[in-house]
């Protein structure tokens, strides 16, 4: 009786692993499928450029595109989707003049590349090795790597698609994060799993160039915290941060990634957390706040998909200069004049950061995150971001 019951058991075990791997199998199936198809859109895209173009010589129009004014003077907030997009001042693109025939040659070589080498062969190429292939485009080639990641960018206005979806990478890499957050990512050798505090070192988990690879799994976080510098995100993990206020830490590492934006918007778009970016307290620093938070004017087509409007700033605000008596450095020139153009930008136009800059303005001082460490290591973790993330409401 022992015996059979033993036998019952392990044919029930393993009756349950053959239903597990034939979920596995499936959903590896839907996932594939899904990646063929999104392929496949991308491959019409660009054919359907191609074929714009040519009908329009056939038809003996002067081929051309219309692209939205990447400008400051051309970006308006959407009350829909409560982020800051292109507005309808556009600039015509076309093949009267040499210069312009040219980027358009180039446009189609680019194209021909995304769609014959990377979406046909399921390869990739990071920005910087499509600006170095165009060498053996004669007159198409690219003079600076600025003109072919432009023209990357106009790819995506024009079809409505991302980077990503043409396999672009970028060089620079994307946010480390480190919090109670478990998550499996899809990578070539298959899926993995891991837990962003048991299963990496002290740098964290570092993100791949393609976010939405992850499926975020279980987490115990009750906020995400984005961090600018290397050493304020080393310091909070180091005095328990993470654990203490169960917070998710993403090192944005200066100028955020797109990487670290779309994953700081889905964390809060999916997960329903609060989103908090501490930075160092000057105006290049309240830029990177403005890409989180209201866009970047270089990527407003994508601010939908990497904006995070509901961001909060905690700080080093200038105010904090005064109530924290914080070490400063004197505002630069370039600093001042920052400020200036911020206080014109109409993501910054609120009665806080009107206030908050011109505070800055009359101080004529700027202070990093560091500044803290000089009231002792754990002054920033036991006193001002508690103090702070109570006044916001976020503890």
């Amino acid at each position: 009786m022992e015996r059979s019951a033993k036998s019952r058991k392990s044919s029930r075990k393993s009756d349950d692993l053959e239903k597990m791997d034939e979920i596995d199998g499936q959903v590896g199936r839907i996932e594939a499928a899904h990646r063929i198809e999104k392929s496949r859109i991308a491959q019409d895209k660009l054919i359907g450029l191609a074929q714009l173009l040519y009908g329009q010589f056939q038809q003996g129009i002067v081929p051309h595109i219309s692209l939205p004014s990447r400008t400051k003077g051309n970006i308006e907030f959407s009350a829909k989707d409560d982020v800051w997009v292109y507005g309808n001042q556009e600039t015509l693109r076309s093949v009267k003049t040499v210069r312009v025939a040219k980027t358009l040659l180039k446009t189609v070589h680019l194209s021909e590349l995304l769609l014959k080498e990377h979406l046909k062969n399921n390869r990739g190429s990071t920005l910087r090795e499509i600006y170095y292939i165009s060498e053996n485009w004669d007159i198409a080639k690219f003079h600076e790597q600025a003109e072919s990641d432009r023209l990357i960018e106009d790819l995506e206005i024009v079809t409505s698609l991302h980077r990503e979806d043409f396999h672009v990478r970028p060089e620079e890499d994307g946010a480390a994060v480190f919090g109670p957050l478990r998550l499996k990512e899809q990578t070539r050798r298959g899926e993995k799993e891991m837990h962003c505090q048991e299963d990496v070192g002290e740098a964290g988990y570092q993100i791949p160039f393609n976010v939405d690879n992850i499926e975020f799994l279980s987490h115990d976080a009750k906020m995400v915290m984005a961090i600018e510098t290397g050493g304020m995100y080393a310091r909070l993990i180091e005095n328990g941060f993470d654990e203490d206020y169960k917070a998710i830490l993403v090192h944005i590492k200066g100028q955020p990634a797109r990487s670290t934006r779309r994953i700081i918007k889905r964390l809060n778009a999916e997960l329903n957390l609060p989103v908090v970016v501490f930075t160092d307290g000057d105006p290049w620093s309240y830029r990177i706040f403005a890409s989180i938070a209201y866009g970047a004017i270089k990527s407003a087509h994508l601010s939908e998909h990497l904006v995070t409007p509901t961001a909060h700033f905690l700080g080093v605000q200038p105010s904090d200069i005064v109530d924290y008596n914080l070490s400063t450095d004197k505002l630069t020139d370039q600093d001042v004049q920052a400020l200036k153009s911020e206080l014109t930008d109409p993501r910054f136009n609120t009665p806080y950061w009107e206030k908050q800059i011109k505070l800055q303005m009359d101080l004529k001082r700027k202070a990093e995150q560091q500044a803290f460490a000089g009231k002792g290591l754990d002054y920033v973790t036991k006193t001002y971001l508690p103090d702070r993330l109570s006044e916001m409401g976020i503890i």
